[in-house]
């Protein structure tokens, strides 16, 4: 008979320890410690045989299906996949709840169904009546979608054993659990042993499995960091619940590139593509301009976006100035403040700034630098900048202008747009000849503000 002892494992980093602590010594966190029990049998050891053991083979020798990737059908999530699903690979998307997991997921299950594809969508969340309703809602109606409603690991598996499916999607991973683990579904324990059993039968069916998982109230992905560790592609579906668009962002993919992202809106009839990603986060290029606005090229993987960025500048009655940043990091808005005022001369010791990314979109590269400087500087002296004008540029800590990547591209989209005008590095070289948009190239910042900035 088996010995059965218990342990203490923290929800939040899956820390173990023999008995109870109230801080967690690996993450810090309190209260996280919930009492496991286990037993001293190692069931898969019983199991394992001789024969299950594959000798070591030369690369050369090993052959690869000649279809090793399918796609979805739908090209965002295929750009962020990088191409499409590979066969054999787990995948996991986290987001905020009410953000549309399931809805993306439904969607692509369907579209996949309709071209011949068999697709097993298992909930452990919801009813099959529920399932059917946001189906119709959807439009998802297709006669190779295989509904299961289950939060049974070892029924799950039956299951796909016995429909051979070729993708499984599996809603969520912390509403499952394993009977051979004592603690409850959502604990470190279970969706550890949950995730590797998946992954076991991925791997040794050649199976895609794509499961969503549930992030916590500091938006990291719930349950232990090796989670994400284990499986092949980590992608997070980010957005603001009250606006209408959702970014897809790859954050780990063994089969393609991390920083490509896929932008959809949702609609009342599900997730909508956008093709033209630049229409959603800047206004019409005909409206008024006012002082504080300003279009920059920002780049997402080897997308180039266009973003407007406002700044707002006034004078303020308390004795510490307000820094307020929404959509760039905070740091980087003080640095380039004090950039400007030691290299420009611009003081704003005693002024409130507000600087603020419209459409909700988060950029994180430096090449916004100028844009956010420019915006800063015509609403502190009342400036208008040129409504065809779009910028791109670093800020050296000396007021130099450096070289960013991709330029040709953002060039490209901001002719495409109806801009005549764009600011760029002058030691970026163009290698493209590109008409129809002026070029011009700035040293540093002093050198920016005379050629980029007009007054009404």
């Amino acid at each position: 008979m088996a010995k059965v002892k218990s342990k203490y494992v923290c929800q939040q980093c899956g820390y173990e320890t023999a008995g109870y602590l109230g801080r967690c010594p690996e993450c810090g966190s309190w209260g996280s410690f919930v009492e496991e029990i286990t037993t001293t049998v190692n069931e898969r050891s019983k199991s394992l045989t001789i024969s299950d053991e594959t000798p070591p083979m030369k690369i050369n020798n090993i052959t690869t299906n000649s279809e090793t990737r399918f796609s979805t059908n739908i090209s965002e999530f295929d750009r962020v996949l990088g191409g499409g699903i590979v066969q054999g690979s787990v995948i996991l998307i986290a987001g905020d709840p009410g953000i549309g997991k399931s809805t993306l997921l439904l969607q692509s299950g369907g579209t996949l169904s309709s071209s011949g594809r068999k697709v097993l969508y298992i909930s452990a969340e919801e009813s099959l009546s529920q399932i059917k309703l946001r189906a119709q809602r959807l439009g998802v109606h297709p006669d190779n979608l295989y509904i299961y409603s289950q939060t049974n690991l070892e029924l799950i598996k039956k299951q796909i054993e016995e429909n051979k499916p070729d993708l499984v999607i599996i809603d969520s991973v912390q509403a499952i659990y394993s009977n051979d683990i004592q603690s409850s579904a959502g604990s470190v324990s279970q969706i550890r042993e949950c995730c590797n059993t998946l992954i076991n039968i991925a791997k040794g069916s050649n199976i895609a499995i794509i499961v969503i998982g549930h992030v916590t109230k500091e938006g990291n992905i719930a349950g232990p960091k090796v989670l994400e560790h284990m499986v092949d592609t980590v992608i997070q579906f980010e957005g603001d619940k009250y606006k209408s668009h959702r970014i897809l962002r790859s954050i780990k993919n063994r089969f393609g590139n991390t920083s490509e992202v896929g932008i959809f809106e949702m609609e009342e009839n599900g997730l909508r593509e956008i093709t033209n990603p630049s229409e959603l986060f800047i206004k019409d290029i005909d409206s008024v301009q006012t002082p504080g606005s300003v279009t920059i090229v920002t780049n997402e993987g080897s997308r180039p976006l266009l973003v407007e960025i406002q700044a707002l500048v006034g004078t303020t009655p308390y004795p510490t100035p307000r820094r307020i940043a929404n959509g760039v990091d905070t740091g980087r808005v003080h640095q380039i403040l004090a950039v400007l005022e030691k290299r420009v001369g611009l003081n704003l010791s005693k002024q409130d700034v507000y600087v603020n990314v419209i459409g909700g979109m988060n950029i994180t590269e430096t090449a916004a630098d100028l844009g956010i400087a420019l915006a800063i500087t015509t609403c502190a002296r009342d400036i208008i900048m040129d409504k065809y004008t779009a910028i791109v540029g670093e800020i050296g800590l000396s007021g130099e202008i450096r070289a960013v990547g991709n330029i040709d591209k953002r060039i490209i989209e901001a002719q495409k747009l109806g801009f005549k005008r764009i600011i760029i590095p002058h030691s970026n070289p163009v290698n493209k000849d590109i008409n129809g948009i002026e070029i011009i190239k700035v040293k540093n910042l002093l050198d920016a503000f005379n050629k980029g900035l007009t007054k009404e």
